[in-house]
């Protein structure tokens, strides 16, 4: 009597934009850790120094202020991604890009001073362009009962000394935008939540930073793994019924 091999487990597969840097690195990092295949997206072409040896061949180069290249680009990731009876498939789709104009002398942009073409820009990219990808990639997602990050920030429920106001109130959107997308995907087998991130020690954090940390209950900015560590929880069957959420990692800063 012979017995069948089991059959090797299949390799679920990531989309992550934003994905040059802080939160995006690390996220990179702990989703290929558990063998996850990692198609990354940004503005930027693959750098050299990233830490992850697939990098190249599994890098897009796409500008998602430009709707018609984000549609160039989510041909592309169609293309890229495995199939199964002709039927693409995908994991987690991480809507991670996000962009937050500075002033001369890096000042914060306020409703008063962001200029029209600035707050087009911003929302582009940080809201209807994760519109655009979770559509363009619906099938994709079905097929592997998949799941939908959304990476917000804490500056969408609060005024933030340095954060701006086209940057803060896209991520307002982009919390609501989480709840009516976990609505309309639900059904179709797909969770859709989100993260708020607070203060995390990444390369972008402006001066002054310092003194918003002696006001959070933990007393210490957060870290780019911590954060990486929330969206694989959210991307994964550990949170098989939680969709619609928004998980604020933040030391306690919104208390």
């Amino acid at each position: 009597m012979t017995t069948a091999k089991p059959q090797a487990e299949e390799q679920k597969t990531l989309i992550l934009t934003g994905a040059s840097r802080g939160i995006g690195h690390a996220t990179v990092k702990r989703f290929s850790s558990a063998g996850w295949r990692v198609i990354t997206c940004s503005r930027h072409a693959f750098p050299e120094n990233c830490p992850w040896a697939a990098g190249p061949e599994d890098h897009i180069q796409v500008d998602l202020a430009d709707p018609d290249d984000t549609d160039r680009a989510i041909a592309e990731m169609r293309e890229r991604l495995p199939t199964t009876n002709g039927v693409g498939k995908l994991h987690a789709l991480v809507n991670n890009a996000g962009i937050s104009p500075k002033g001369e002398n890096g000042r914060r942009l306020t409703t008063l001073t962001t200029d029209r073409a600035a707050w087009r820009h911003v929302f582009e990219v940080n809201l209807f362009a994760t519109i655009w990808l979770a559509r363009g990639l619906r099938e994709e997602l079905t097929a592997a009962q998949g799941a939908i990050v959304n990476v917000t920030s804490i500056a969408g429920g609060r005024v933030h000394p340095f954060a701006g106001a086209a940057y803060s109130t896209s991520k307002a959107a982009l919390a609501a935008l989480t709840r009516e997308m976990a609505s309309d995907f639900g059904p179709l087998g797909v969770r859709v939540n989100a993260i708020a991130p607070g203060e995390i020690d990444t390369a972008i954090l402006s001066p002054g930073t310092d003194k918003i940390v002696e006001t959070i209950p933990l007393r210490r900015l957060g870290l780019p793994e911590e954060v990486a560590k929330a969206i694989y929880y959210l991307c994964t069957d550990q949170s098989s019924y939680v969709t619609g959420a928004e998980l604020h990692i933040n030391g306690g800063q919104h208390v």
